[in-house]
């Protein structure tokens, strides 16, 4: 039976000669794997249709291990984020979040829906991109299920805090004297806990309107990286090892080398 559903591609793998073994974030189905028999003949109709960050029309078959697919008609291919290397990198590193992430075939139309808005947002994006990444990020890692609690104590529930800090264990704002107890803590002020909450409920095309220092937004980040990486599992990820390395060249990615703004 054919299956129809939208999808993004997430990665590529060639195999053999002329095929392709795809991972597509799927609006319907969630992530799934799909074979592209043929892909990457010269005159193959799914040429564009399967290279990373291309959003298509699919029409698939299931078979025992692979969704296979008979149809790809392209509904944008986000050809401006392949334009800049800031865009390739952190829209880079958007896919890799989705993938490692997402369990396959688990319902997630909305993670789908914030992809193709945060693709979209970064393919029209010339600055800003780390503020753009950490709203990304929060709003990422509250629709997995772990939205970071920022009214009151994680531990003890107490409201009106006046010294707290971010606990990655918890996934929330930690009072003074439950942090003494509570371990896995991160250093948070008062401008960084009134700039995530800004950008958690900001939405990504409104984000170049928050003014703050790219200090505080890099504290952020790497506070979020830990916070995701601790709720997935995971020791990092591999399109973080990149913006680093290139960053060193004194570059706008990753935000090294900042200054206050």
């Amino acid at each position: 039976m054919n299956i129809k559903d939208e999808g993004i591609v997430l990665k590529e793998l060639r195999f053999k000669e002329t095929s392709k073994i795809l991972t597509i974030l799927t609006k319907k189905h969630g992530k799934i794997h799909a074979m592209a028999r043929g892909a990457y003949r010269p005159k193959s109709q799914l040429m564009v249709s399967t290279q990373p960050f291309s959003y298509n029309n699919y029409i698939f078959f299931k078979g025992r291990n692979f969704y296979y697919i008979n149809q790809a008609d392209i509904i944008d291919s986000f050809y401006p984020i392949r334009e800049d290397m800031n865009r390739i990198v952190y829209g880079s590193y958007l896919l890799e979040l989705a993938d490692i992430s997402i369990l396959e075939e688990d319902d997630v139309e909305r993670l789908f829906l914030l992809l193709k808005k945060g693709l979209d947002v970064l393919s029209k994006l010339d600055k800003d991109f780390l503020s753009f990444i950490l709203a990304y990020e929060l709003k990422f890692i509250s629709f997995l299920g772990y939205k970071p609690l920022l009214d009151r104590c994680v531990v003890c529930g107490r409201k009106d805090i006046q010294d707290f800090k971010f606990n990655i264990e918890y996934g929330g704002i930690i009072c003074d004297k439950c942090s003494i107890v509570e371990s896995n803590s991160e250093y948070m002020d008062l401008s960084m806990y009134n700039c995530m909450k800004e950008l958690l409920y900001t939405p990504l095309d409104k984000v170049d309107l928050i003014r703050v220092s790219r200090k505080t937004m890099f504290k952020l980040h790497d506070i979020m990286v830990k916070y995701i990486l601790h709720k997935i599992d995971r020791n990092k990820f591999n399109s973080l090892d990149i913006m680093k390395f290139i960053s060193k060249g004194g570059g706008e990615l990753y935000g090294y080398n900042f200054r206050d703004d």
